[in-house]
């Protein structure tokens, strides 16, 4: 009896793993560990670094770094009380999923600058789910990777 193999890429599969590989490259960009990390795959699927140092203006409040596939990136403190944190800025840009190095600039500009002055519209890159069309821009990971094209710029 023959068996047919489905060669073919299980996209949440790949999508799951690449964003996992991207959160700890942008941790270790930003200096954490992936243990700071956390990860939502619900749609939206989200990102969550914890960092281990505030803002000069926020004292006494913990930082984090939130991606989100709709918005991107964006700076958030912690409230001292609990609850939802507070979204601070917006990277922008031109791209849902930057480099790590242009994450831990965004950052290194908000702790040695502070704050930007006016609104802080969160960006619009594109609608929750389909994620195969960003599952290519995410870090190849694994020996099942060699299925699937070379991620550009990784």
């Amino acid at each position: 009896m023959d068996t047919l193999i489905d060669f073919g890429r299980d996209i949440e599969y790949h999508f799951a793993r690449g964003l996992r590989a991207y959160l700890a490259r942008v941790a270790r960009a930003v200096g954490v560990g992936f243990e700071s990390c956390s990860l939502d795959l619900d749609v939206p699927t989200s990102g969550y670094v914890a960092l281990d140092r505030a803002l000069p203006d926020q004292p006494g409040h913990d930082l984090a770094l939130i991606w989100d596939e709709v918005h991107g990136w964006s700076v958030a403190v912690e409230p001292a009380g609990g609850g939802a944190p507070e979204v601070l800025a917006y990277l922008g840009g031109p791209e849902v999923l930057p480099s790590p190095r242009t994450v831990a600039r965004f950052l290194d500009l908000l702790r040695s600058a502070g704050l930007p002055a006016g609104s802080c519209r969160p960006p619009v890159f594109r609608t929750a789910g389909r994620h195969e069309d960003l599952v290519d821009w995410l870090p190849v990971t694994g020996p099942e990777g060699l299925l699937r094209p070379s991620s550009p710029g990784w």
